[in-house]
């Protein structure tokens, strides 16, 4: 099996590790950021596929909670929920976004509905981190997943019980990020590295002694360069300049590994020192054989069941290769002459890293 198939992805770059990236790219502005918004409530309209009483009260809680701040009085007798179900209503708030500026929301099934298939989210306040409501969600859900049942049999695809309404909050409190008279802005690397930090730094100094006639940026750490806004010029027009700006980027040796789907994914910075690699995969089967004991015929016995067990133990043939890791091709070179599935190849190189070898930050998921 080559390794160059789809479980395994390889990140090729420039020479040296060296990539040309805008600043907007690889930071962002600290106070230009978004925000998380949350919030319970109502899916009603469904087609029998909504909350049951018993394992979800506390929908015929918030129906009766509704109806009251309607006007309609709901004390007596009892609430009927399999067209209504609890949802939690989520959102991301972005930076500067003014008051009536419409934001996609995410609904998820809080009880034991089925499907929030050909649901409306009735009017949800969206809760900050701070409990101060910014914006209010209502709309028809668009859900992606369905659930077809019969007697004997039920199919699904996707997930009914998570759905989705576009434009379907209004943002009613905004979110003061930016002042019109910020004197300093401090950018935030996405990924922090000390040598990117200064290539960004340099950058923008080129930039302002070109145009202002002085050097407003320095680095403060690994993630932070703080800047100074010339007076005459306003922050965004400020920011928008230093955004478009050329950096090179200092990309880190790095492989990640996601065990549970066999995913790998090598950067094109990663070296291994010469090393010898056998591998080969260890198999335990275990198999039951029952016997079964019979008395003989006219006797006053039992039938009896004895218990029955057949090990077998065997490993596939392995291969010894001498890995050097050169460059990256070589390095994939070296793992596809072992012939390993992903599965194994994930098991090497946590022993190359082990043994020392591999001159790379190895990363599991």
């Amino acid at each position: 099996m080559r390794l160059a198939a789809a479980l395994l992805i390889v990140i090729l770059s420039a020479a040296q590790g060296l990539a040309a990236s805008r600043v907007k790219d690889i930071a962002f502005v600290q106070n230009a950021r978004d925000n998380q918004l949350i919030g319970y409530g109502l899916v009603i309209g469904l087609q029998g596929t909504g909350d049951g009483l018993r394992n979800s009260p506390f929908t015929e809680q918030s129906v009766r909670a509704m109806l009251d701040n309607l006007g309609i009085g709901s004390e007596s007798g009892k609430a009927r929920t399999r067209n209504v179900a609890a949802v939690i209503v989520t959102a991301t708030l972005p930076p500067f976004a003014r008051s009536g500026t419409r934001i996609d929301v995410n609904v998820s099934s809080l009880g034991d509905s089925t499907s929030l298939s050909g649901g409306i989210l009735i009017e949800t306040p969206l809760r900050a981190a701070n409990n101060q409501i910014y914006a209010v969600a209502q709309g028809g859900l668009i859900v992606s997943g369905f659930e077809a049942a019969g007697q004997a049999e039920t199919v699904t695809q996707g997930v009914p019980t998570v759905g989705r309404v576009p434009n379907g909050a209004i943002v009613e409190r905004e979110v003061m990020q930016l002042a019109k008279d910020e004197a300093e802005i401090l950018f935030l690397l996405h990924n922090p590295d000390f040598t990117t930090a200064v290539s960004v730094t340099d950058a923008i100094n080129e930039f302002t002694l070109a145009k202002y006639g002085s050097a407003l940026a320095k680095e403060i750490d690994s993630r932070s360069i703080l800047v100074t806004r010339p007076q005459k010029t306003s922050p965004a027009r400020f920011i928008a300049q230093i955004e478009v700006l050329p950096v090179e980027t200092e990309i880190p040796a790095r492989v990640l590994v996601d065990e549970r789907t066999g995913t790998i994914v090598i950067g094109a910075e990663v070296r291994v020192s010469t090393v010898a690699v056998s591998h080969g995969a260890l198999s335990v089967r275990v198999t039951e054989v029952p016997t079964v004991s019979q008395p003989g015929p006219f006797s006053q016995g039992e039938t009896t069941t004895a218990p029955g067990t057949i090990v077998e133990a065997g490993s596939d043939p392995s291969s010894l290769a001498v890995i050097e890791g050169v460059d990256l091709q070589t390095l994939i070179d070296g793992l596809n002459r072992l012939g390993a599935k992903p599965s194994d190849t994930i098991a090497i190189l946590q022993a190359i890293k082990s043994a020392g070898a591999l001159n790379a930050q190895l990363v599991l998921q």
